[in-house]
């Protein structure tokens, strides 16, 4: 028998004097960590099986448990963590690629955390939102450089088609097939309350979602899972899907263990298989052939829906954005490395891309510099946290954000990050049908709703204690924002002054 060199990452701590032995941890866990002796009368626990989502916890009426750390440690090396050894170990037992789900965990700076916002006091009053209008709509897609009118003076309609947004947030791109139908369910229930949009990810519409279209954002990604006409025509906007934060670079990765029927027939892909989309579209090679698929899918929807191109924040991404606001695009969407996935290569997770912060800040003032700002909206993801990220955002230049592990944490995730296993034990990143059924969308959606409802109103709060009472006077404005902690080159890319000036 060969030896096992992993020691389990973590220990489930049971008090034998609060167990009364019901066993509903053994039945909630889809990772079978909990077990019934029999013989001597009470419960066990493999612990090489926890993957640390807390359901058992949640769910023990006896409050009788609890996952803690271990505090096994190999010897001390700075070089050598023990997360380190223990990957090793992990490759040299399978020889396979490390997978990963979720965000970028490693403790890179956040700049939202370094980042404070200026308050008004006497000669710029503040506005109490309570009494006071706010207005935090907004629209993405191309605004015109002039009025133009005819002949008489009558205005000309020059305005290409909007996506209106009652709040400046959108749920992003997590495919089906990644979360389940009863997440995708509150998903796109909460967009249309909430007025609104979700993004499908690159897995196709579900059939019966087809009826949440005005408020849907349809997604075409390498793999063209589940695109066909139908497909295009039921989403409110297309999104072209060039980069994802999580895994710039590389195509996207459906396991064959989430493939069931439903996936199978709504991805257009035989059961059980992988999904695996290539790194590249094979048919976009350069600015010019990406703008060749922007106006095709303009054609085939008559110009009627705006067309949003999806790129990874990395290197040089300002000078990729021009290139795309140049397409024809009517947004840029870009996806910071902290951004979540349902599964990654972790070396790429963690390793590559940029942060978003220092990604639009670049990008804003690359096409305000260009003179093409207005041609083009932007929208951002990547681990947007809270109302404090979102109005940092938006006054670094973003017309609205993504956000998608903040939502599915609304939903009852615990960032357990075993997405890929399929075991999701809240019914959110798994396929199962007995798992799926433990996320109600009749609650989920409102839970959904709570979230952007009360980040809706500190911004507003925030907003009004800045002074300002729209989205479009907040947008951009850098000067109510001051760095703290940041050197000189984070605080010119960021395009702000530091805390004291």
């Amino acid at each position: 028998m060969a030896i096992d060199f992993l020691y389990p990452q973590y220990e489930v701590v049971r008090n034998m004097d609060r167990c009364i032995t019901c066993r509903a941890c053994e039945r909630q866990c889809a990772n079978e960590v909990h077990k019934y002796d029999v013989d001597f009368g009470y419960m066990t626990s493999d612990e090489s099986r926890c993957v640390n989502c807390h359901r058992c916890v949640s769910l023990c009426p006896t409050r009788a448990l609890k996952i803690v750390k271990t505090d096994h440690t190999f010897k001390e090396n700075a070089n050598w963590t023990g997360k380190a050894i223990s990957e090793v170990y992990r490759q040299a037992g399978s020889g396979g690629v490390l997978l990963s789900s979720m965000g970028n965990p490693e403790p890179y700076p956040i700049y939202w955390d370094k980042i404070l916002i200026n308050a008004s006091q006497v000669t710029n009053p503040s506005i109490d939102p309570l009494r006071e209008p706010m207005e935090t709509k907004t629209f993405l897609g191309k605004k015109p450089g002039r009025i133009e009118r005819d002949a008489d003076g009558n205005l000309i309609n020059n305005l290409g088609p909007q996506l209106e947004l009652n709040v400046p947030v959108m749920f992003s791109a997590m495919s089906y097939g990644s979360i389940s139908y009863n997440a995708h369910a509150s998903l796109a229930r909460a967009a249309v309350e909430l007025g609104t949009y979700y993004n499908t990810g690159e897995g196709g519409l579900h059939q019966d979602f087809y009826q949440y279209g005005p408020h849907t954002i349809v997604q075409v990604a390498s793999g063209r899972f589940g695109v066909h006409k139908d497909y295009l025509e039921a989403g409110a906007a297309i999104e072209i899907k060039m980069g994802q934060g999580a895994k710039p670079g590389i195509g996207g990765h459906l396991p064959g263990l989430k493939v069931g029927p439903d996936i199978s027939r709504t991805r257009m892909i035989p059961e059980g298989t992988d999904a695996i989309s290539p790194a590249p579209h094979h048919d976009i090679y350069s600015i010019e052939d990406l703008r060749q698929l922007v106006f095709s899918l303009k054609e085939a929807t008559e110009y009627r829906k705006p067309v949003m191109v999806k790129i990874a924040a990395v290197h040089n991404v300002a000078a990729i954005a021009s290139g795309v606001a140049r397409s024809g695009a009517d947004v840029i969407c870009i996806d910071g490395y902290r951004g979540g996935t349902g599964a990654a290569p972790t070396r790429i997770r963690d390793s590559v891309g940029i942060p978003i912060e220092l990604a639009l800040a670049a990008v804003d003032q690359r096409l305000r510099d260009e003179g093409i700002r207005d041609q083009v909206s932007i929208v951002v993801g990547g681990s947007i946290r809270n109302a404090g990220d979102l109005l940092k955002a938006i006054a670094l230049g973003a017309d609205a954000c993504y956000i998608a592990t903040s939502a599915l944490l609304a939903l009852g995730c615990h960032l357990c990050r075993t997405c890929q296993a399929g075991k999701c034990n809240w019914g959110i990143a798994t396929q199962r049908p007995d798992l799926v059924k433990r996320l109600n969308p009749d609650i989920g959606y409102k839970r959904l709703v709570n979230l952007v409802t009360a980040w809706d109103h500190e911004l507003k709060e925030m907003m009004g204690g800045m002074g300002i009472n729209s989205i479009e006077a907040l947008r951009g404005n850098r000067l109510m924002l001051r760095g703290l902690g940041l050197n000189e080159k984070e605080l010119q890319i960021l395009g702000i002054k530091h805390a004291g000036e």
